[in-house]
């Protein structure tokens, strides 16, 4: 049992270093940066009304999206849930980062700007900079579970709808993309909103529910309006074979 766990282990750690090795970094770092953006982001409301409500987040998250999107149609669903991970782990790294570096007695360049003018403002300026930057377990939390969740289900229903349309090209993608990026977000903004905003920042259901709707449509037509630029890469991918290595590698696994 053990030397099948530990096979399993090392085959699945060196799946992953060729998968790094193989998907091109400015995609893996835009990937990343998108994902500690915007959880950072999301601790801003764009707009609060009675029966809607939207995080800052919301504006960012469609790009890691249309990563994964690209990441799946290329290297397969496992692959974009490995660099879900990878970015997951990486944000998780960042909030520690920032949170032990908010703790320290310096001051931010904010705090020097209002200083002369307003000193007790400048306290309570620098002190909400250190909370922002230092963030709030709930929203690491809710947001880790929100994500993985969400990557999990836009990887798998991607490539489930691939196995059920006919169309090639880039209505395969734009298929596979719009209708798993609507499911997904949905998700994503659903478990968020639940565990983060109706908790500790005093939404209603009502609120929540609208929120997550809205926001998947508003990620689904930015996911819309850059799918062309997506599909264009991944064809350049191809061409090129970028990513050959790996994926006759997974051919050789089966």
């Amino acid at each position: 049992m053990k030397q099948n766990l530990s096979a399993f282990i090392l085959r699945e750690w060196n799946d992953f270093i060729l998968l790094l090795r193989n998907v091109p970094s400015l995609v893996v770092s835009i990937f990343i940066l998108s994902v500690v953006c915007m959880n950072l982001l999301a601790n801003k409301e764009l707009f609060s009304f009675q029966y809607l409500a939207l995080d800052c987040g919301f504006t960012l998250s469609w790009i890691s999206f249309l990563c994964m999107d690209m990441i799946c149609k290329r290297f397969g669903p496992k692959a974009a849930m490995k660099i879900s991970i990878l970015a997951l782990f990486v944000n998780l790294c960042t909030f520690s980062l920032f949170n032990l570096l908010s703790r320290t007695p310096g001051m931010w360049g904010e705090f020097y700007t209002l200083l002369e003018t307003n000193p007790d403002g400048a306290a309570i300026a620098n002190d909400a900079l250190n909370a922002t930057f230092g963030g709030s377990w709930y929203v690491l939390f809710g947001s880790a579970i929100a994500m993985f969740s969400s990557s999990l289900v836009n990887a798998i229903t991607n490539h489930w709808i691939s196995k059920f349309i006919s169309f090639q090209g880039f209505k395969n993608f734009a298929i596979r993309s719009y209708a798993s990026t609507m499911i997904a977000q949905f998700i994503d903004n659903l478990i968020f909103a639940r565990i983060v905003s109706y908790v500790f920042f005093g939404w209603s259901m009502t609120q929540v529910i609208l929120c997550s709707l809205t926001g998947a449509l508003m990620e689904l037509l930015c996911e819309i309006v850059f799918s062309p630029l997506g599909y264009k890469i991944c064809r350049y991918w191809e061409k090129n074979g970028i990513g050959n290595p790996y994926i006759q590698f997974k051919a050789e696994a089966k």
